[in-house]
């Protein structure tokens, strides 16, 4: 493992240095990151990387196949736009954690503040803990699992994918309905859980689009046509 001391150096160093380690075949760790931002940014390639206490905002963003573990805390946009790999976060997110995402998994071990998983397109997006208002706002796919509850307008214009609640919901966004997952399904998110060490079995709650936001109007279609 190759370490690297964040103190004294630019956030340009740092992620300049990480990708020329991950070049190399290197698994890399980073100390004392002082919770800066934009740390681990575009790593588009399979490696290992851990940073060594919390960050700021937009880390491990544009990430296509890394395995990232952060042993903190983060800031907002963790995990944007993701492609592909992991994040394991250990303790709390801020807002807009994995904002964008497209595939890959990424893990909070604590809770996660508002708009959880805005615009999400596809992966997984896990919540030990409790989420804030807004979770999956305007998602698209994929799929967000939280064990703990979830804020007001959990759903809210989502198009499609999957919102499982294991605790209370503080209420369905515009167009969002709850549905009773099935047994399949409760099992696929169980083993998902339990990669990440969550053997508990939780009866989660399941939330989807109601799809009444996929149609225009009379008026809408007409002025279409006019367009």
């Amino acid at each position: 493992m190759a370490d690297i001391n964040a103190r004294g150096m630019t956030i340009r160093q740092i992620n300049t240095r990480v990708k020329e380690l991950v070049k190399e075949g290197q698994e890399v760790r980073i100390l004392d990151p002082q919770a800066r931002h934009n740390l681990v940014i575009g790593v588009l390639q399979d490696c290992k990387i851990t940073v060594d206490g919390s960050v700021g905002y937009l880390c491990a963003s544009l990430l296509d196949g890394p395995d990232v573990t952060i042993n903190g805390n983060a800031g907002w946009a963790l995990g944007e736009n993701m492609m592909s790999g992991r994040i394991t976060l250990t303790r709390n997110a801020g807002a807009s954690v994995g904002a964008t995402l497209r595939g890959g998994e990424l893990f909070v071990g604590g809770d996660a503040g508002a708009r959880a998983g805005i615009s999400m397109k596809g992966g997984d997006l896990i919540i030990r803990g409790n989420s804030g208002f807004l979770t999956g706002y305007m998602m698209q796919k994929g799929r967000i699992i939280i064990c703990g509850d979830v804020g007001d307008a959990v759903g809210d214009s989502m198009y499609e994918g999957e919102i499982y609640v294991a605790g209370e919901i503080g209420s369905l966004g515009s167009d969002a309905k709850e549905e009773t997952p099935s047994e399949d399904e409760l099992l696929q998110v169980w083993e998902t859980l339990e990669s990440f060490g969550i053997t508990e079995r939780f009866q989660f709650k399941k939330v989807v689009s109601a799809k009444k936001l996929y149609h225009f109007d009379a008026l809408e279609r007409f002025e279409k046509r006019v367009v």
